[in-house]
């Protein structure tokens, strides 16, 4: 049997190899003639896993370690008799966690209190069902809209995007690209879109590129339509819009989901998916040696701050977005080296909060986060 791995998928080198030659490779160098008598890939969203790199092949099943499987066309591989398998939810934690130190240091910029907000999730999947309970414990006021979700268990808990459009002051988007069906998400954040709110909301882009019009997005901040925005995922990356990134309040480099938990828990969806299908008796296996903080305890003095201030605190000493948003305006060039040698970055239960507080609802709230007390 044969394995092709993209060589920036961690903590998988040496599981594979009792049962198969497995060769790692760069996304980008995948080719036909590499997995003409391939078994199976493990890949990132940066291999096109489509006819032209698999007609010829022998690959019987594809599982990507990311969330997204755009990057895969299902419709090809199904004709062809390829299976194919994502990683659902694998990194839901720490788009969390970015959505949540994002949050924080927009609230700092423009002096407003978060329980005083509204904010709109479209998308309630894995990810927007953890953000809607992230926003829940810092006390704003949630509106869901997820059309697919309302058809199949009911309207109880969701609104109609126009509702959500009228009353959101944030809006975070966390829906797949979909192309073509009643639920395209392609160009969703566009002139109408953008006209039909109210509040001049901030946005706020972590899921794919293509769900936002970069044009209409530049027009709105010009105008002040749209008081800010934060973006993650790019139109055309890694070919960034230069005018775009110069409009937004804070701009990453898709890195939304790159703690080292969910690469950890995209791997260990992906060999679970290989174990099972090849029958190569590792269906439990699970990542070891994820790299600790480099600082896993933080020291809090909650003496005359407010709840919000204490959760900021603790928040940003994990991750902050800042240090991200910096380092692309700096080397714009250098985005795909940047998201290819992302630093440790560890999720809320990694680390340990020593803390001088009174306040017991701050405390119950780093609890309720997964801080360790």
């Amino acid at each position: 049997m044969k394995i092709i791995i993209d060589d920036k998928i961690p903590y998988i080198k040496g599981v594979l190899e009792p049962f198969a030659e497995v060769i790692y490779l760069a996304g980008d160098k995948t080719t036909p003639e590499i997995v003409k008598d391939a078994d199976a890939l493990i890949t990132r969203t940066r291999t096109n896993c489509n006819a032209q790199l698999l007609s010829e092949s022998t690959v019987k099943l594809i599982a990507t370690a990311t969330i997204g499987f755009d990057h895969i066309d299902t419709t090809f591989c199904e004709q062809s008799g390829i299976s194919w398998t994502n990683a659902p939810g694998c990194n839901s934690k720490s788009v969390e966690q970015y959505i949540a130190s994002a949050l924080m240091v927009l609230a700092e910029q423009k002096k407003f209190l978060l329980k005083e907000k509204t904010i709109g999730i479209i998308g309630v999947g894995n990810v927007g069902a953890k953000v809607a309970r992230l926003c829940e414990i810092f006390g704003m006021r949630v509106l869901l809209n997820d059309p697919p979700r309302a058809r199949s268990e009911g309207n109880k808990g969701f609104v109609e995007l126009n509702t959500l459009l009228e009353e959101a002051d944030i809006i975070t988007l966390h829906v797949p690209l979909n192309m073509d069906d009643i639920d395209n998400t392609f160009h969703l954040v566009d002139d109408q879109f953008i006209s039909a709110t109210k509040k001049n909301p901030i946005i706020i882009n972590s899921c794919r590129g293509e769900v936002t019009d970069s044009e209409s997005l530049k027009v709105a901040l010009r105008t002040g339509k749209i008081s800010g925005a934060v973006i993650d995922c790019w139109e055309n990356e890694p070919e960034l819009d230069l005018e775009l990134l110069n409009l937004v309040d804070l701009g990453t480099p898709h890195i939304a989901g790159y703690s080292r938990d969910g690469k950890a828990n995209g791997t260990n969806m992906s060999i679970r998916a290989i174990s099972k299908f090849f029958n190569l008796g590792i269906n439990n296996w699970k990542c070891s040696g994820i790299e600790p903080p480099m600082l896993p305890d933080i020291l809090i003095d909650g003496t005359g701050k407010s709840t919000q201030q204490i959760l900021a605190e603790a928040i940003l000493a994990t991750y902050d977005i800042r240090k991200d948003d910096l380092g692309l305006r700096n080397s714009v060039e250098a985005f795909e080296i940047q998201r290819g040698n992302y630093p440790v970055r560890r999720e809320f239960p990694a680390y340990r909060i020593f803390c001088k507080i009174n306040n017991i609802k701050a405390i119950h709230k780093l609890n309720q986060l997964g801080f360790r007390l």
